[in-house]
This record gives structure tokens, C-alpha cells and sequence, in this order.
């Protein structure tokens, strides 16, 4: 009833409105069936199709483009052609039609492959992108049961948008369709406003945001990059535009169903700055997260984002959870580790229902490689662990001679091999590039005598892992 009446009083309001105008349009299979229940919108205002797939949508004159969310069952293509899951408004076009192919695939049961960051600045960095490429492919056909496709949250290119072609192709060679988030090095500098910054990647990509479904979850893209109109400059916003057709969006997800929001910058990086805005760091996490969690809170959510190229992880209420992952291109392509440890990598998660688990998976490194474990010199006279993917249902157990000491204790600090590989600025090709710091480390003290030292991690599904260091502490 409430989206009966929310289309009639739309209508009713264009009727004064000149901006506004109604296309209409139709949502088949690939055998020429209607389908109905599909929603369909313009990026604010939204239709359902009927049974025989036939909608009609009001759109404005800010709109851009008609898209559809596709319905369990299905699938869109995700750049051009007769199946892509959008079409740009045309003038003068008042009808629109979409095709959605049948998965061959029950998707219940899915696999989904997050990357973040590829952040590709020079053409010579594609051929180090390839091998990563591989490795996803690979990992995709080892798990080949389950339908499996790709998601990217954003820093596609590091500015040189037109890069994008290149960089599909070899995309494309995974073997799977990657669904795509804006990142703030996606956007359109130099213009006058936040809705000039959208112009390229939109040409390649389409809208900026935009939603899909896969089994019993509901897939949400936002672009959370709000350009203020200067140079290269942004905060983390979503704005009033996106907030109304997230609402409308919404409003057709039963409550049964998990919800996974993807965005480029983090809402949230800590409790400090949930508790209180910090203006400091204004562009590195969202500044009205608040009103977008209380938009979620009906839901079981997971928020993924990138943007800080390195990994964390953030309970947020009971219901809602972020997972930040760290960047494909380690430290910008200037070293297969990221800043804080994390190999440069991507995060595989096994969706089963409404139910998720997931693994990071570190490129060129087995699955089993979840942390490391050394001495460190700058904690000294104590077994380091750093595990990046670390979060409060994990256990970080050491042992010493095969006996259990303790649980390590968990610390703020930097990584000793990002230290060291990073220590130089003079000698990488971005100069700003540096280790930083991180809580996913963890520390134990060492017995003297002691021989054979063993750091044991349990993941939060139960999965062990475990690394063993044959040192002798001196006397």
C-alpha cells in the first residue's frame, strides 16, 4: 500500500513539475517471458514490473540512466549490451527494455570475490595486475560449485580514467562479472559540484548506484565519494538523492533477507569516530553514517569498503557489521604488501542463504597464509603475530616447545616487513608511501631456552592455522 500510494502522489506531483516525465518499458527472459516483480528505477524513483514484465517509472531530469534490480534467479550483464542490467535515457526515448538471463545455477548458495583498490596509475602496472587476475581465477575454479561473480569497491584507476578498458579486459579474464563501486579516484575532477564528478566512470560503468539480488541477499552499490567542487577534493557523504532511493530501494527486501552495502569509504573505522564527528578525518570515513545505519538497522547487514588499503574489521550494532578490505594493488603498486601487513589480496565470501562466511585470500599465497609470525626487533623479547583479518571471535594462542603459553596480547604497532620494505622513500616510485600502523598485531613473551616457538590462530569459523619459528631467545 505504502508504494501504491507513493507512486500516485508522484504522479500527481509531476503533474506540476516539468522536470519530471513517465517512460515506460518491459523486463524478459531469454526466451521473450515477462517477469514480473522486478524493481526498476532511475536512480530516485521506483516501479515494479507486472506479471506479463511490462513497468512504467517516472523519471527526471536529473536522471541519467533506467536500471533494474536484478531478481534472484538472474542475471544482467554489467557493461553494454541488450542484457546490462542499465540503458541511458535518451532524449525523446520513452521506452526501455531489459532482458535477464535465467542462472544456470541454483544461487541460493553463492561465492562472491571482493577486491578494492586496484588503483591502476600507470599503464606498466596492468601487467602486475595479471597475475592477480590469474590467482582469482584460480581460486574460482577450485570453489567452482556454487555461482560466483565479482564485486570492485572502487579506485578502479588511480585518475587516468581511461585506463578502464584495459583493465576490464583483463578483469574479464577471471572469468567471472565483476558489479562495480565508484571510489573516489573514479571521479571527474575539476568541475563545479559533486554531480559533475560522476561524468567518466558513469560513461563506462553506468549509475553510481544501484542494487541487485542473489539468493536471499540484496546487494546495495552507493557512491559515498562526495566531490566539493575543488581540485581533487571529497568527504565521505552520501547525499539526499541517494538516501531517498535507498528508502524506496528499501522498501522491497523482506525483512528475512540480509542486505550487503558496498561503498569505496568506510562508514566507520573505530568507535571514536562513531561516538563523535571528527572533522580531521572527514574523508576517510562517512560523515552522516548515522542516518544510513538507522536505514539498515531492519536488516542483517554487511557494509564492505575499501579506500584505506588495509584491513579491518567493525561490529557496529548487533545487526550490522563492516568489513574493510585491504587493497588488490598492496602499497600502490609499489609493493605486494599493504601498509599494514595485509598482503595485497582479495576477500572471498561463501554466502549460504542469509547466512556468510568469508577468507582473505592474499595473492600468489596459499589459503592457509593468514598471518605471519617473526621477532620482532622493535618488540623485543617477544613472538609477533600479525593476523589481518583479525576480529573478536578470533583466538591468537602461542606455544612454546609444543606447550601453551597464553593468548597473545593484542597491541597498536607497524608491521615489520611493511617497515622494512617501506623505510626508503627515496626509492619508491610514490614517495609517500610508508608503513602504517595497525591493531591487528599481537605479542607474547618468550621463555629463554625455549626452542620451538608456535603462534595458533582459530578464525571465527573454526579454521586453524598455525606457524612455528625454531628460535632460541639468548641468555
Amino acid at each position: 500500500m505504502k508504494n501504491v500510494f507513493l507512486t500516485i502522489l508522484i504522479a500527481v506531483l509531476c503533474v506540476f513539475n516539468a522536470d519530471c516525465k513517465s517512460v515506460k518499458g518491459s523486463v524478459k527472459d531469454g526466451k521473450g517471458k515477462g517477469v514480473a516483480g522486478v524493481v526498476v528505477s532511475d536512480g530516485l524513483n521506483t516501479a515494479v514490473t507486472k506479471g506479463s514484465g511490462r513497468f512504467k517509472l517516472t523519471v527526471d531530469e536529473d536522471s541519467r540512466f533506467v536500471f533494474i534490480s536484478t531478481p534472484s534467479g538472474y542475471v544482467s550483464k554489467t557493461l553494454n549490451g541488450p542484457e546490462c542490467f542499465f540503458k541511458e535515457i535518451q532524449n525523446g526515448v520513452k521506452s526501455y527494455d531489459f532482458v535477464v538471463t535465467k542462472n544456470r545455477k541454483d544461487d541460493t548458495n553463492h561465492n562472491v570475490i571482493v577486491i578494492a583498490d586496484p588503483q591502476i596509475s600507470e599503464r606498466s602496472e596492468l601487467e602486475e595486475l595479471q597475475p592477480y587476475a590469474l590467482d582469482i581465477e584460480d581460486f574460482v575454479v577450485k570453489h567452482d560449485n556454487d555461482y560466483t561473480f565479482g564485486l570492485c569497491l572502487g579506485d578502479v584507476v588511480g585518475w587516468d580514467h581511461s585506463i578502464y578498458p584495459e583493465y576490464n579486459k583483463i578483469m574479464a579474464g577471471t572469468k567471472i562479472d565483476f558489479r562495480t563501486v565508484i571510489g573516489n579516484h573514479d571521479m571527474t575532477n575539476y568541475g563545479r559540484s559533486h554531480e559533475t564528478s560522476m561524468k567518466d566512470y558513469q560513461t563506462m560503468y553506468g549509475p553510481a548506484w544501484y542494487s541487485f539480488n542473489v539468493g536471499k541477499v540484496h546487494y546495495i552499490v552507493l557512491n559515498d565519494n562526495y566531490y566539493v567542487g575543488r581540485d581533487y577534493f571529497y568527504i565521505g557523504l552520501i547525499d539526499e538523492r541517494q538516501l531517498r532511493w535507498l528508502e524506496n530501494d528499501l522498501s522491497y527486501v523482506p525483512k528475512d533477507h540480509m542486505v550487503v552495502l558496498a561503498m569505496h569509504i568506510p562508514t566507520t573505522l573505530g568507535q571514536a569516530d562513531r561516538d563523535a564527528f571528527q572533522y580531521g578525518s572527514i574523508g576517510d570515513n562517512l560523515a552522516n553514517k548515522t542516518a544510513l545505519y538507522a536505514m539498515l538497522e531492519p536488516y542483517k547487514t554487511l557494509i564492505l569498503s575499501g579506500h584505506m588499503h588495509t584491513s579491518d574489521f567493525q561490529q557496529i550494532t548487533d545487526s550490522i557489521t563492516e568489513i574493510n578490505i585491504a587493497g588488490l594493488c598492496g602499497a600502490w603498486w609499489c609493493g605486494s604488501t599493504c601498509i599494514d601487513g595485509t598482503p595485497a589480496g582479495y576477500k572471498a565470501f561463501d554466502m549460504n542463504g542469509d547466512k556468510v562466511k568469508w577468507i582473505y585470500k592474499g595473492c600468489g599465497h596459499k589459503e592457509e597464509h593468514q598471518f605471519t609470525a617473526y621477532i620482532d626487533p622493535a618488540v623485543p623479547g617477544h613472538v609477533v603475530a600479525n593476523v589481518w583479518d583479525f576480529d573478536p571471535q578470533w583466538k591468537v594462542e602461542y606455544y612454546e616447545d609444543g606447550k601453551k603459553v597464553c593468548d597473545m596480547e593484542q597491541f597498536t604497532g607497524t608491521d615489520m616487513k611493511a617497515r622494512e620494505l617501506y623505510k626508503d622513500p627515496s626509492s619508491l616510485k610514490r614517495n609517500w608511501v610508508y608503513a602504517a600502523e595497525t591493531t591487528h598485531l599481537f605479542k607474547a613473551p618468550m621463555t629463554k631456552g625455549a626452542k620451538k616457538l608456535e603462534v595458533k590462530v582459530t578464525d571465527r569459523f573454526g579454521r586453524v592455522y598455525s606457524k612455528t619459528i625454531h628460535y632460541e631467545m639468548p641468555n
